[in-house]
């Protein structure tokens, strides 16, 4: 098993969110999910997102959930490290936490609960619980409504097997400030999109997660090379020609950027399927457009 302070060590590079994919009637489609995990076993990823929320975390029963994790893990082979997202209540993500450890997890990754707009106390206990519940190194993933502070994240620091946080705001000025008040305390990753890359590499972040990662792992690998190089003129190329159009196509409509990378994989022959409700799915003539952008992205695929 690994240790929090090993996870944290194999931090650098990028993180692969892969999708999880559902057959036409909704129901999971574990041979597709292993297929795509293959794929992307190819590549070298510093680790991987089991069921997070790219991988729809929150539509999955319990049963589907370890049933990722544990395909996840197979796949992967301690190749990289596997970190398994959990979430909804306390003790619904308590036991996904200890069921994902079992199941041989590297890492936890905390999304936030059902409860919007909870209170600090009730956010520590909920985080606190979690970390608790394995040996695991614990990441937690300010995104929607836990936008935290300086002072929250340096509360949270009680925590002993936290050891990441994962930024899913894109607020630079916001996330400095963390990052002056908490030190190297925890390891920062970039967590919001690749079409932050530029940002966050500027405030010298060197690990980020990726959904493109999905369907074009190498484009992936290249923003981190380029960014970590400060080779701005080949960061900015690969940034306007495909991953701005890209961004810019998933925030039409909220749910996309789930949905839009789900119908690519499915153009370029992996295995994407349709996206539960309440995501939406793409339009006739959204389809249509899409297949014409993958075509220009025959390139970087």
């Amino acid at each position: 098993m690994m240790t929090p302070q090993e996870l944290r060590n194999r931090f650098g590079g990028v993180i692969a969110f892969p999708v999880t994919p559902f057959k036409k009637d909704l129901s999971l489609d574990i041979e597709g999910l292993r297929r795509n995990l293959a794929h992307l076993a190819t590549f070298p990823f510093c680790a991987v997102v089991a069921a997070g929320g790219t991988g729809e975390m929150y539509s999955l029963t319990p049963d589907e959930h370890g049933q990722v994790v544990a395909a996840t893990v197979e796949v992967f082979r301690g190749k990289v490290p596997v970190i398994a997202g959990v979430g909804f209540n306390q003790i619904l993500a308590v036991a996904l936490a200890k069921q994902s450890a079992a199941m041989g997890a590297d890492g936890i990754l905390a999304l936030p609960p059902y409860y919007p707009g909870a209170p600090d106390d009730g956010m520590f206990a909920y985080y606190k619980a979690i970390g608790d519940a394995t040996p695991l190194g614990l990441l937690i993933y300010s995104r929607d409504w836990v936008n935290y502070g300086p002072d929250q994240v340096a509360r949270l620091c009680a925590i002993p097997t936290l050891v990441a946080w994962k930024d899913g705001q894109g607020d630079v000025r916001r996330y400095q400030a963390i990052r002056n008040k908490v030190g190297d305390r925890l390891y920062w990753i970039g967590g919001i999109g690749d079409d932050c890359v530029p940002g966050y590499y500027s405030i010298g972040i060197r690990t980020y997660t990726s959904s493109i990662a999905t369907i074009a792992p190498k484009l992936s690998m290249d923003l981190h090379k380029y960014a970590s190089a400060g080779d701005s003129t080949s960061l900015l190329r690969l940034m306007n020609e495909y991953v701005v159009p890209l961004y810019d196509f998933r925030s039409r409509k909220k749910g996309y950027e789930v949905t839009v990378m789900k119908a690519a994989m499915d153009m370029i022959g992996l295995t994407g399927g349709p996206v539960r409700p309440p995501l939406p799915s793409l339009k006739a003539e959204e389809l249509t457009e899409l297949e014409a952008m993958m075509k220009k992205w025959a390139p970087v695929l």
